[in-house]
């Protein structure tokens, strides 16, 4: 987005403190170059250009081109306009105008993002620099269509934590008290040989051997087979996630499949049916049949309560979004403001009612239900103990991880 104003950079004791800094975010700054860069970032190349800025009309500048972003400098004295991009952003690049082009600004670069902006800038029509431009962006806002490595893998930066160890899924489900007697900790996907979408690392019914995961894999789309993803500490009730059964036209079953549900419902005693969220629309699920998808029936899954959440899939989503963004960026039309805003749907989606929502409300009340019945036990407790302060303050420090994580 524009800057109007200068960051503020921290001291640095590097060699000439005077021309280089450190900002916070830990970007090397050379004050005497135009684009701040990181370790591993090299300039590519520069040109002067003129921004289209939506708001305050065209603007002078020169634009700087890295093999991670596009920096935009204002070169006029009344504007300290900076914009500055990361080439993932950007999601196409289109040639305005051509050679005959003969209006004001009328012949350039119109740049789409990711995050609802539009870049216009506008070039001299000689000297190819349009089409220097267009390329050395395409190339390297697309390095995988192009053979080049991702920046992340160009990236110098040196961090004092081990990314690869931030995040240790044994511990995780250590932590939700897995495994235990209904559930173990499977390695079949260690390889990622099972589903190459799923995490190495799997929680499955204890029941279920390795040989039933893989039978029933093949009846579930992309081998997304039924998962653990968290479980309640006090009543074990659980969230499973995956993806459609491959029922298709002709109505096929697959008795492993059907076994295996019934093993997670098993798992909870206090349960005599499992509620089985689809996220699409009904109209949808039936029609994926034709391409060998399909839904849980009541006649395969007697133990199963089926809901759809009419949810429309990515592309509809993305294409409301669009709307929005065209209705909102770069001017508002108030005169037709809510007609618009309600042809592109986007409030529609937003606001159905969601059961997995209230489901999880419920949850929340029962957590908070549960810290006041700990408070009450502690209070009780504090006033029995002739050294009341040994006690914990709060429950929270008993729960921390509940509390930032729920």
């Amino acid at each position: 987005m524009a800057s109007a104003s200068t960051s503020k950079y921290n001291s640095h004791s590097l060699e000439n403190e005077s021309i280089k800094r450190t900002s916070r975010d830990g970007v090397n700054r050379d004050l005497t170059e135009a684009v701040p860069r990181l370790p591993g970032e090299t300039l590519i190349t520069d040109k002067e250009v003129i921004y289209i800025c939506p708001f305050n009309g065209p603007i002078k500048g020169r634009v700087y081109i890295t093999n991670y972003r596009l920096y935009l400098r204002s070169l006029e004295t009344d504007s300290s306009l900076i914009l500055d991009v990361p080439l993932g952003v950007i999601s196409r690049i289109e040639k305005m105008g051509g050679a005959t082009s003969r209006g004001e600004n009328s012949y350039g670069l119109d740049i789409t993002c990711k995050d609802m902006r539009n870049l216009r800038f506008a070039l001299k029509q000689e000297g190819h620099s349009r089409r220097d431009m267009f390329e050395i962006l395409t190339r390297y806002a697309f390095p995988l269509a192009h053979s080049l490595p991702l920046f992340a893998f160009l990236n110098e930066e040196k961090f004092n934590v081990d990314g690869w160890t931030v995040y240790n899924p044994v511990e995780e489900y250590r932590r939700q008290g897995l495994p235990n007697h209904h559930w173990r900790i499977t390695f079949i996907n260690k390889c990622y040989e099972l589903c190459d979408t799923y995490p190495a690392l799997l929680v499955v019914p204890y029941r279920a051997s390795d040989d039933d995961l893989r039978r029933v894999a093949t009846f579930r789309s992309r081998n997304r087979i039924p998962v653990l993803s968290w479980i309640h500490p006090e009543n074990k009730t659980v969230i499973v996630r995956c993806s459609q059964p491959l029922v298709g036209m002709s109505g096929k079953r697959n008795k492993d499949d059907e076994k295996y549900l019934d093993v997670i419902r098993e798992t909870n005693k206090q349960i005599s049916k499992l509620t089985i969220y689809d996220a699409r629309p009904s109209v949808n699920a039936v029609a994926n049949k034709a391409t060998g998808g399909g839904y849980e029936s009541d006649d395969a899954y007697h133990n199963a309560e089926l809901f759809f959440l009419d949810i429309h899939n990515i592309h509809v989503m993305r294409e409301s979004l669009k709307k929005v963004k065209d209705i909102v960026y770069p001017n508002v039309e108030e005169s037709h403001w809510l007609s618009s805003l309600e042809s592109t749907h986007w409030l529609e989606h937003i606001k159905q009612p969601n059961p997995v929502e209230q489901r999880y409300m419920e949850l929340l009340a029962l957590r908070d239900e549960y810290i006041k019945r700990l408070e009450e036990l502690q209070l009780a407790n504090s006033a029995k103990l002739s050294d009341p302060p040994t006690s914990p303050s709060s429950p929270s420090q008993m729960m921390p991880h509940v509390q930032t994580h729920f």
